[in-house]
């Protein structure tokens, strides 16, 4: 039997690995149009492994994100690969903030995440000496790891157990053969009994050429990140954020310590005006144009655009990013922080407008697709790799 596996980035990898794993009657090749794994989100991501907070007690993301950070966190112990409990605080900056961070602690504890505290301001300082607050949720098993150390360990993997990784390979149409599926490059066309879709920020694209429903589409949503400088990174010593707006998945502003000892600042959430623009500058018109006549794009934009209005002057005016900041920790100033890279979130939205927040995967014939796969994704790595394999 052949397995193909479109998309090398965690997920895709992590799906690959656990079929060479259990399926030794397969062939497992995994397809990427890019040169190096890990080249989209799972690149461009935190760093952060979700203890699961947030999550609606029961949904997937819930259950595989509790369940993927202990699978992670083993697997970063098995293979020497850096994984670091530096804790997190949920931080309510004043009162109006107590009710929702209430609720996540409710989440939190209906998930099963291990060693939860509620914090006065005077404790939040203990932990966080810079921080500011009227009260915190502490999360002491929230880690950081490299991502893509673990992708590239995965890929190993997948061939140390018989598998392929075929880099380079852009998949630009899918058929039917029976009951096989054609999967075709512009220069190349191959054969599989069965087909998993992990296309991140093509996601959409890629499942629509297979015949599945052309919603949910992705709308890309480009992070931008400050990280203080060195000589500033003592004001945070694990990870601050805030009480997040339920209305949607993004988390806010917020500081984030990384493996290599650096504190980034950030993300926003702005329109990408490319599916892979990391950059202010990278425009695609295709791209651009898909995304505004979608819909629910539409929708999306006449429901919220004040709070868009409020990230883009974010993005444009350092000052009023950093303000945000600040909120936290109060002794920052734009003079602390310089710009750092940017990160592209393949956000799912539906035709009315709605955020998709869940993990979304479906089945075509002898093609799955993961739909939406947002964080919590490369915590739950694995865990979503079990879950996908069951379901074949």
């Amino acid at each position: 039997m052949r397995i193909g596996v479109v998309g090398a980035g965690i997920l895709g990898l992590a799906v690959a690995r656990r079929l060479t794993a259990t399926r030794p009657d397969a062939r497992v090749t995994v397809l990427d149009k890019e040169a190096r794994v890990a080249a989209h989100q799972t690149g461009h991501n935190s760093g952060v492994a979700h203890a699961g907070l947030y999550y609606a007690p029961g949904s997937l993301k819930a259950t595989l994100c509790r369940r993927g950070i202990g699978l992670l966190k083993d697997y970063c112990a098995e293979k020497g690969l850096p994984y670091e409990e530096c804790g997190k605080v949920v931080v309510a900056r004043d009162a109006g903030e107590i009710g929702p961070l209430e609720e996540i602690e409710r989440r939190a504890t209906a998930n099963g995440v291990p060693g939860l505290r509620r914090l006065t301001g005077a404790e939040l300082r203990e932990i966080e000496p810079h921080a500011a607050g009227v009260a915190a949720l502490h999360s002491p098993t929230t880690a950081i790891v490299d991502f893509p150390a673990v992708a590239r360990a995965f890929a190993a993997d997948v061939t140390a157990g018989g598998g392929e990784v075929r880099l380079g390979f852009e998949v630009v149409r899918l058929g039917r053969a029976g009951d096989r599926v054609r999967v075709g490059s512009p220069d190349e066309e191959l054969l599989f009994d069965l087909l998993i879709v992990c296309a991140g920020l093509q996601s959409d694209r890629v499942a629509r050429l297979a015949g599945d429903s052309p919603e949910p589409a992705i709308v890309p949503f480009r992070g931008e990140y400050y990280r203080l400088v060195p000589s500033r990174t003592d004001l945070v010593r694990g990870l601050i954020y805030p009480v997040p707006d339920p209305r949607y998945p993004f988390l806010g502003v917020h500081f984030t310590r990384r493996v290599d000892g650096g504190v980034d600042v950030g993300p926003n959430a702005v329109l990408a005006l490319a599916r892979e623009g990391y950059r202010r500058r990278d425009v695609r018109p295709a791209d651009l144009w898909e995304t505004l006549r979608f819909p629910g794009f539409r929708h999306l934009a006449r429901r919220h655009w004040r709070t868009g209005a409020k990230e883009l002057y974010g993005s444009a005016v350092k000052r009023a990013f950093v303000a945000q900041a600040r909120g936290f920790v109060p002794e920052l100033t734009a003079d602390d922080v310089v710009a750092a890279p940017a990160g592209v979130r393949a956000q799912a939205v539906d035709p009315d407008g709605s955020l998709v927040d869940d993990f979304r995967i479906g089945r075509v014939g002898p093609v799955v697709t993961v739909r939406n796969a947002p964080s919590p994704a490369a915590t739950s790595s694995l865990a979503i790799a079990e879950h996908v394999a069951a379901r074949l």
